[in-house]
């Protein structure tokens, strides 16, 4: 396709008709448009969606890699318009460019095809914001590597919301969901220090993971000091003190963050996590800081759904993060509608 710079993204095997619903109401679904045989007025949009159907490299059994696709067909249940905030995700453009091409059996040329795909996004519409759905956590490291590949001279940090640290061993594991902050840090990609994590808790991280975190310097809320300070406060705290730092800040959200009894779809679901409503505001949050650059939403299987649960909760946090984004967007006075 002339003009189409992504070899390597597949369009998205679901794709909705955007037919109009005859009112000035507009659901998701009819909003965000698809890339599949057209070439985007890239200059037209604010936000660019790509999924990475990729769950081979879980530790466990996963089928996140049905997520990307599960999300689009839930869009159909959501409207632009978010009653809590009057805000309407109308007043921006979105475009979905599809899903990054898989290899059956090599996961690492497919974490290359990952890494290309935003690098390729950073090269030609360095304006919008990158979306992802995941997928496992593993493309988290990919994927901020494809973000400095470009930006080398960006000092990037990551705002982590997890019930796991990920800093596993990649000798022993390969580039597996559990390692991505470690591939981050071993790499040089991103300082230990320059990492904040809130949501661990429990009994889901071994001592030799908070060992490896404390002396590399990343910075850790556990969801018991995370919740008797108020998430909403925690957010605001952690980014003020990251932007310090930093030069751009990845925002990577682990399903699993969440108690299982709010999203029992992520793999590693466990109690005692984070409730959805505080997901959701923490997510808005994120999505206002005008040094973030670009959002993950990984660790959704979702045929270990109930009752569309978790497929409804990883939309809502998406679209709560991007209730967020209108509003930075609307104090630029960038938005074109």
């Amino acid at each position: 396709m002339s003009g189409y710079p992504y070899p390597m993204l597949d369009p998205p095997s679901f794709v909705w008709t955007h037919t109009s619903s005859g009112t000035g109401d507009m659901k998701v679904h009819q909003w965000v448009k698809t890339a599949a045989g057209t070439v985007p007025d890239w200059s037209d949009y604010d936000v660019t969606i790509i999924g990475v159907p990729l769950s081979k490299s879980s530790i466990s059994s996963s089928s996140a890699s049905e997520n990307p696709d599960a999300m689009r067909r839930a869009w159909k249940a959501f409207y632009t318009y978010n009653i809590d905030e009057d805000i309407d995700l109308q007043e921006m453009k979105a475009i979905d460019l599809g899903n990054v091409k898989q290899h059956v059996t090599d996961i690492a040329w497919t974490h290359e095809r990952i890494q290309e795909a935003m690098a390729v996004m950073r090269i030609h519409h360095p304006h919008t914001l990158p979306v992802i759905l995941g997928g496992d956590h593993s493309i988290t490291a990919m994927l901020v590597k494809g973000y400095k590949q470009v930006h080398t001279h960006e000092t990037v940090g990551i705002l982590q919301f997890d019930s796991h640290f990920d800093v596993r061993d990649p000798e022993e594991l390969g580039k597996a969901n559990g390692t991505p902050i470690r591939v981050l840090i071993d790499s040089g990609t991103v300082k230990g220090a320059h990492v904040y994590n809130i949501g661990v808790h429990g009994f889901f991280n071994g001592k030799t993971l908070k060992d490896y975190a404390d002396k590399h310097a990343i910075h850790y809320m556990t969801m018991k000091q995370a919740r008797q300070r108020g998430i909403s406060n925690v957010t605001r705290r952690v980014l003020l003190q990251l932007c310090q730092h930093v030069d751009a800040v990845y925002v990577t959200i682990d399903m699993d963050v969440l108690d299982i009894t709010h999203h029992p779809a992520a793999p590693a679901s466990a109690p005692g996590g984070m409730y959805s409503e505080e997901l959701f505001e923490a997510a808005a949050i994120a999505g206002a800081c005008a040094k973030v650059k670009a959002v993950d939403i990984v660790c959704s299987d979702p045929r270990k759904d109930v009752a569309e649960i978790s497929v409804k909760t990883s939309v809502q946090t998406m679209l709560s993060f991007l209730t967020g984004y209108t509003k930075r967007l609307q104090k630029q006075g960038r938005l074109r509608m």
